[in-house]
């Protein structure tokens, strides 16, 4: 019994080769379980239901870096928002399968990723890989002797040169002569040239092409098919802002310190329009097909501006919330509209649009319909103007307004109705709580 446990291990101890093999067969099995099995194919998520396909803006994240779980990795850009992709996971980057923009489309191999805690599984240097024999290479042979050798044999030809010049004692006006009949041939080049060249134009004349970026595509096309679709009029009208201005200057401080809010112009603007829109019911309908969709609730799209483009956030149910509820509402928008966290929900949809150009300085224009919606109202600048009050002369603080509206559904006596009441309740704005 001695000599058989003996044999046995015997044949374990003395068999190393086998043993090598064992373990270096459970190290390769243990490679493909924890490396390539474990690789995810990200791909490019759901973005809305109307969006099938997007430009890959950017990749945050290069091959070999290492992300933490929903950490962004990419942004897709779309004709309304920019999409930002998350890794599923903790790990570290293998491959990108799109280049920068690429158009790319929903489900839609984007990357892989190999899951796995920041510093398991770091790149190896190619360095440590190597043997020592290959880092002992012999460097290749300096250039800097070659090149002085060439130096020092140019120098003795140059001496010899000398020394013939010398010895035969040529002057030195033959050499010099021959260097003038060649620089006459430039000099004649270049009159020719300046004959033939055209007046130089003071200043830069460089141009820049850059590519339109989706969401501007986008906003390009629907005002191209709002003016070629809506039968669009507009007309305009004067607002005397005395009374809403002093409203605002005794109340702004109080609502600011109870509500934390900043009273403004547009809350009262949205107001008016939604009681306007109660008695003028065709001004917030639209058309579908051959029939007309009236509304009895009001989705105020307020229109934004941000660095890429002009976007429209919609004020839900906007008939129902108080002036302050509107001014956070508007201040919560704009703020994700210039952050550019908007999303498609919050822009989905508007049955009325109300745009303030006044707040960069325009005087006057006319607003194109953002379809479908049947109307658009357009803020302007505030200006000091005489008028005729009471058969007095004075001095008022004046905004003109504009109303764009498809013909095809509000005829001019609807169009200006509307707009006169808007006037109305603002220059006067204890009657919106009276309605």
């Amino acid at each position: 019994m001695v000599r058989a446990t003996d044999s046995s291990n015997e044949d374990h101890s003395a068999n190393p080769l086998r043993r090598d093999a064992a373990q270096s067969h459970t190290r390769k099995a243990k490679f493909h379980s924890s490396n390539l099995l474990q690789v995810e194919t990200v791909k490019v998520p759901q973005m809305a239901e109307s969006i099938s396909e997007g430009t890959l803006k950017s990749w945050l994240k290069q091959p070999g870096e290492f992300v933490a779980a929903d950490e962004e990795v990419a942004t897709i850009e779309t004709d309304k928002i920019d999409v930002s992709v998350n890794a599923p996971t903790a790990g570290k980057i293998t491959e990108h399968l799109a280049s920068e923009d690429d158009t790319v489309t929903v489900g839609q191999d984007l990357f892989r990723i190999e899951p796995g805690e920041g510093g398991e599984s770091k790149p190896a240097d190619s360095k440590s890989d190597q043997p020592e024999h290959e880092e002992k290479t012999p460097a290749p042979p300096e250039p800097e002797k070659e090149d002085v050798r060439k130096k020092d044999d140019l120098g003795v030809q140059e001496g010899k040169e000398k020394k013939e010049v010398k010895e035969t004692g040529k002057s030195k006006q033959e050499p010099e002569a021959k260097p003038k009949e060649k620089e006459s041939k430039p000099k004649e080049s270049k009159t020719k040239e300046s004959e033939s060249a055209p007046p130089r134009i003071p200043g830069s004349r460089n141009e820049t092409r850059v590519k339109m970026n989706r969401m501007r595509l986008r906003i390009a096309e629907r005002l191209k098919e709002s003016q070629n679709a809506a039968a669009s009029l507009t007309t305009f009208n004067e607002i005397d802002m005395s009374a809403l201005m002093e409203m605002r200057k005794k109340y702004k401080d109080e609502i600011l310190k109870e509500h934390d809010v900043k009273l403004g112009y547009m809350s009262a603007f949205a107001k008016a329009s939604c009681l306007a829109l109660k008695e003028i019911t065709a001004a917030n309908a639209s058309i579908e097909g051959q029939e007309i969709v009236y509304r009895d609730y009001v989705d105020l799209s307020v229109a934004v501006a941000t660095p890429k483009g002009l976007v429209t956030p919609v004020v839900r149910n906007a008939e129902s919330l108080s002036m302050i509820e509107i001014e956070r509402e508007i201040a919560s928008l704009g703020k994700k509209a210039r952050d550019g966290k908007l999303t498609i929900e919050d822009m989905a949809g508007g049955t009325f649009t109300i745009s303030n150009g006044g707040v960069f300085g325009s005087l006057y224009g006319t607003p194109i319909i953002n379809l479908p919606q049947a109307a658009v109202l357009g803020m302007h600048t505030i200006k000091e103007r005489p008028v005729v009050v009471n058969g007095q002369i004075v001095i008022r603080p004046i905004m003109v307004v504009a109303l764009t509206y498809d013909h095809r559904l509000l005829d001019g006596r609807e169009a200006v109705t509307f707009l006169v009441k808007v006037r109305d309740y603002l220059e006067d704005p204890r009657k919106m709580l009276l309605v």
